[in-house]
C-alpha cells in the first residue's frame, strides 16, 4: 500500500485514512505499508544524483513571470516506445512527442513519474494496473526505467467508468464516494462485486460473486478495452441480492 503524495497541496493524513478505511471495509488487504513518498525523498534523491551524473537528467532553467526557476529534465533520447499491454496489445508511442520532461523542481524535491518508477523498482513490483488515461505516461517511465538499469514491469492500461451521459466519471464530473455510497445504503460486498463486472466478464452470465471468487476467476485477458458504464439501476439489483 503505498501513498503517492509527493504534492504536499493535495495530500492530507485525512484522505489516508478515509482510503485506509474503505479498503478495509471493502477486504482488500495489503501485505506490506503503507507507505508514503513523503517519507522517501532520500531515495528518489539518490535516484536523482545517479541519472544526473550519467547525463540522462540535467537541470534547466525555466522561465516563469521573468523570474527564472530551476528544475531537472529527463534528456529525452527522441525514439519510438513500444510495450505490451495486457489488456490492448502492444502500443508504439514516439517520445519525441513531448521532449525533454520535468522529473524533479529542484534536487530536493522529486516528482511522480521519477517517485513511481523508483518506487516500483525498489518495491519489486511486477505489474502496474491503472487507467487507460495513464497509457502517455508509460513511455516516460519506461525511458527512466532504462536510464536507471532496472525491469520494466507488466503493463495493463484498464477501461475508463462513464456515466449514464457516457462521460468519464471523475472528481469533477459524477464521482461518488465510498462513504456516499456507504450512506445511501449499498452494502461493501455490493460495491465491491458491482466495481469487479465493470469493464470484466467471467465469460457467462453470472453477476454475483463473492470475493474469493473473484480472486480465483479474475483474470486481466477478460478484462474489455472499452469504456464501462456505470448504472445505479444494476447497482441497486446487485445490492438487493446482498440485503
Amino acid at each position: 500500500m503505498r501513498f503517492e503524495d509527493t504534492d504536499r497541496e493535495r495530500s492530507s493524513k485525512q484522505f489516508e485514512d478515509v482510503a485506509l478505511r474503505a479498503l478495509s471495509e471493502l477486504g482488500l488487504d495489503y501485505d506490506k505499508g503503507p507507505f508514503r513518498q513523503s517519507e522517501r525523498t532520500d531515495v528518489y534523491v539518490n535516484a536523482l544524483q545517479k541519472l544526473l551524473a550519467s547525463g540522462d537528467a540535467y537541470v534547466a532553467e525555466e522561465t516563469k513571470d521573468e523570474e527564472g526557476e530551476h528544475v531537472i529534465r529527463f534528456r529525452n533520447p527522441m525514439k519510438e516506445i513500444t510495450f505490451t499491454d495486457v489488456i490492448r496489445g502492444d502500443i508504439t508511442i514516439d517520445s519525441t512527442d513531448f521532449g525533454d520532461f520535468v522529473i524533479a523542481r529542484s534536487e530536493q524535491n522529486p516528482l511522480y513519474h521519477l517517485t513511481v518508477v523508483v518506487d516500483d523498482l525498489d518495491m519489486g513490483v511486477t505489474h502496474v494496473i491503472r487507467g487507460e488515461d495513464h497509457i502517455t505516461s508509460t513511455p516516460r517511465q519506461i525511458l527512466i526505467i532504462e536510464a536507471i538499469g532496472g525491469a520494466v514491469p507488466t503493463y495493463a492500461h484498464l477501461p475508463l467508468i462513464v456515466g449514464e451521459d457516457n462521460k468519464k466519471l471523475g472528481k469533477r464530473h459524477g464521482a461518488v464516494t465510498y462513504d456516499e455510497f456507504r450512506n445511501m445504503g449499498i452494502l461493501p460486498q455490493t460495491i465491491l462485486n458491482y466495481l469487479a463486472l465493470l469493464g470484466w466478464n467471467s465469460g457467462d452470465d453470472r453477476e454475483f460473486f463473492t470475493k474469493d471468487e473473484l480472486i480465483s476467476e479474475f483474470s486481466l485477458e477478460r478484462v474489455n478495452n472499452s469504456p464501462a458504464k456505470f448504472s445505479y439501476d444494476k447497482l441497486h439489483h446487485i445490492n438487493h441480492h446482498y440485503m
